[in-house]
């Protein structure tokens, strides 16, 4: 599949990279998010600010840039919902993603840019990482990569969201998140796009990820395995799926149902436990 827009000469007021901030009650530390993306060395994005409902005074925030950022005000309904309504909204060829507790090193979009080639792309960064203001060592399991790695994707979330800049068609072709899934929503994209698409990576720390805010899905979705199931369910029944990539989702997808059937045993959820133990055994014995 192709883009369908016209060549950027001939519509050069839009821009190359629209970046989509959502949040949510994140007033405290949006501003630091937005001062990142406005300290690029890359100038041509437009920015995009989807707040999902927030309580706070993210409004005024925004309202600071003085018109520099597009701002989408809208009811509660996910991360998901909030990532997807600034995708509608916007007009670049390329599309990168900052969590509102994130930032950005100023040469990031201009170092990923620089290997975008038309059509289906998408690239990702390292990152430096702070959990309550700490510096996180990462381990050998969360190594960033490029290339093909969609066994690697199955077992851990490799890319984030605000490392990511994706083009329009990439996500046009592969479908945008799933506003179904309350958590594990990036992983389910990254299966999706792994599964049949080579990745970028530029192995710089380009991205500083912040830890630790009360509000992160991670920290307040229990059992989140329990979504990343749903999504190699999902996966898995893509017919296009090459024969090595489905017995390695299926052995995931076993593995992840054991570990969230003992978590559910040590919270008395007995019946619950066993309906992950009964899909592990229909894999187990299925022919998929």
């Amino acid at each position: 599949m192709t883009c369908l827009r016209p060549p950027r000469e001939l519509i050069n007021v839009v821009p190359l990279v629209s970046v989509i901030i959502p949040t949510f009650n994140r007033a405290r530390v949006l501003g630091r998010a937005i001062a990142s993306v406005m300290a690029q060395t890359f100038s041509d994005y437009e920015l995009i600010v989807v707040d999902d409902g927030s309580a706070d005074d993210t409004g005024e925030v925004v309202s600071r840039l003085g018109g520099r950022a597009r701002f989408i005000r809208q009811d509660n309904r996910g991360v998901s919902s909030a990532r997807n309504t600034g995708i509608r909204a916007s007009r670049g060829d390329l599309i990168a993603f900052l969590d509102s507790d994130d930032e950005w090193l100023p040469s990031k979009l201009e170092k990923q840019v620089s290997l975008y080639s038309r059509g289906h792309f998408i690239c990702h960064t390292d990152e430096i990482w702070y959990r309550d203001g700490i510096l996180v060592r990462q381990k050998a399991i969360h190594r960033k990569q490029g290339g093909r790695f969609f066994e690697r994707a199955l077992e851990r979330c490799l890319i984030s969201p605000s490392a990511v800049v994706i083009s329009r068609c990439l996500l046009d072709t592969v479908g945008w998140f799933d506003e179904d899934l309350p958590a594990a929503e990036d992983y389910d994209l990254w299966l999706r796009i792994t599964a049949f698409h080579e990745v970028s990576f530029v192995p710089e720390p380009l991205v500083i990820k912040h830890g630790g805010c009360e509000n992160q899905l991670s920290e307040i979705t229990p059992a989140i395995d329990r979504y990343r199931i749903r999504a190699m369910e999902k996966i898995l029944l893509d017919a296009r799926l090459s024969e090595p990539y489905r017995e390695a989702a299926i052995r995931e997808l076993i593995r992840k149902c054991g570990i969230v059937a003992e978590g559910c045993i040590k919270r008395g959820k007995k019946e619950e436990a066993e309906a992950y133990r009964e899909l592990a055994r229909a894999y187990g014995h299925s022919d998929h």
